[in-house]
């Protein structure tokens, strides 16, 4: 063990460990300052990455990583068929980067009650469809079964719309679409969802394959889509331009216009505004990291002011400037140490309380969700003590220098 490092020791572990005099508030000051900020600091990135995890997975639930459509169909509710032949099958579910595959058609329509009327997207499903999302965020009656062989007559709507609309499970709804002429369907209400994503809540109703396919006049192998789920979000980008290239080959041997696209470029909006939120952690990491370091400057400066004569009587038994500094630096980093303690209590109890108390709400019309997210990962929780601890400790390097301007003989003084 190094001289400065025992003494340091001794001296936090002595019974003026935070100074008699001017420097105990001043020490718990600084100690206060590094505990809030490594605090916020852990409530910040919780929240944020949380809330980012929680919209993207509700946006996924929907329509998965990828879709592929019609390259045709130039608007969001223009419906263009995609023939989903065995050729095309395969090659999506062997990919080893793909993790599951399903099929769905959509028709823009409207739904007409006795007092009110609504615009939505009816959104037929196969028996491949993966309804665990679905089924996860449903709060009245079941999830049917849906197939693409027979009309269901059956839907699932969004508690948004239930409400709207004024109806419950068991109800039956009169829809009507329009093309060539009005086409009109009576369904009857299944179950109820409500996922607080308002943009998809507010549009989509969810049927069997087969009666969207009636409407929009297709064959039994036709859709208006695939939606290919990955096995890792990291992977989006690659897979987009990589599954384009098999397309493009594709419709050059099959005479179709096909697309992928991912569901970041289907929802550049929201994506953006996500993207927004990650200046916003680096800004309050940056101004944390500054408050909590000019703390500790200001807790080492008395320090040293209220230990010149220490600091004169180590000189004058042959310690350098060196020695002394690391001392002090020592010292600062077990005071970093124990503000750091009281900021991790503080940033995992809110953690917890949140997690599995809620206490935090928010509107969902607004944020998508009715509680404050949390997200806690363990590396993220590692990197921000060790970069708080670095950056602390680093910012106290120059005004340590102060010591080598102390001399023996004018510590006598502060005797």
């Amino acid at each position: 063990m190094s001289l400065a490092l025992f003494i340091a020791r001794r001296i936090y572990k002595g019974s003026d460990s935070a100074g008699e005099q001017v420097s105990r508030p001043a020490v718990y000051i600084a100690m206060l300052g590094i505990a809030i900020g490594l605090a916020v600091m852990m409530i910040a990135v919780s929240v944020i990455v949380g809330f980012k995890s929680e919209v993207r997975d509700k946006i996924i639930g929907f329509g998965a990583h990828l879709q592929v459509s019609n390259l045709n169909a130039t608007t969001f509710y223009e419906s263009l068929p995609v023939t989903v032949d065995s050729a095309l099958w395969h090659t999506l579910t062997t990919d080893a980067d793909i993790s599951h595959v399903q099929r769905y058609s959509t028709k823009a329509g409207m739904i007409k009650t006795a007092d009110a009327f609504q615009g939505i997207l009816l959104k037929g499903i196969g028996p491949e469809y993966d309804s665990h999302f679905l089924q996860a965020h449903l709060r009245e009656g079941e999830f049917p079964l849906f197939n693409d062989t027979v009309s269901s007559n059956k839907v699932v709507l969004s508690q948004a719309l239930a409400d709207k609309l004024k109806l419950k499970v068991g109800d039956k709804i009169d829809t009507y679409f329009f093309q060539d002429n009005i086409r009109a369907r009576r369904l009857q209400i299944a179950g109820i969802y409500q996922t607080d994503l308002s943009e998809y809540d507010n549009l989509f109703l969810i049927t069997d394959l087969h009666t969207v396919n009636r409407l929009n006049g297709w064959k039994s192998e036709q859709a208006s889509g695939l939606e290919l789920t990955l096995c890792d979000y990291r992977l989006l980008d690659d897979a987009t331009w990589r599954i384009g290239d098999l397309l493009l080959k594709r419709n050059k041997n099959a005479g179709e216009e096909l697309c992928v696209r991912n569901i970041e470029q289907l929802n550049p909006g929201i994506f953006a505004w996500l993207d927004i939120l990650d200046v916003n952690i680096w800004v309050i990491l940056a101004l944390m990291i500054g408050v909590s370091g000019f703390t500790m400057i200001s807790g080492l400066l008395i320090l040293i002011i209220e230990r010149t004569s220490m600091i004169g009587l180590l000189k004058s038994l042959g310690a350098d400037n060196r020695t002394i500094r690391h001392l002090f630096l020592w010292f600062s980093a077990f005071l970093i140490g124990k503000g750091m303690l009281w900021g991790n209590v503080i940033g995992l109890t809110f953690y917890f309380v949140q997690r599995y108390g809620g206490v935090f709400k928010l509107d969902p019309s607004t944020y998508y969700m009715d509680t404050v997210p949390v997200s806690f990962n363990l590396w993220l929780f590692l990197l921000l003590n060790a970069g708080t601890l670095l950056a602390s400790v680093g910012m106290l390097i120059g005004p340590s220098y102060l010591i080598t301007r102390i001399r023996p003989a004018d510590s006598m003084r502060y005797e």
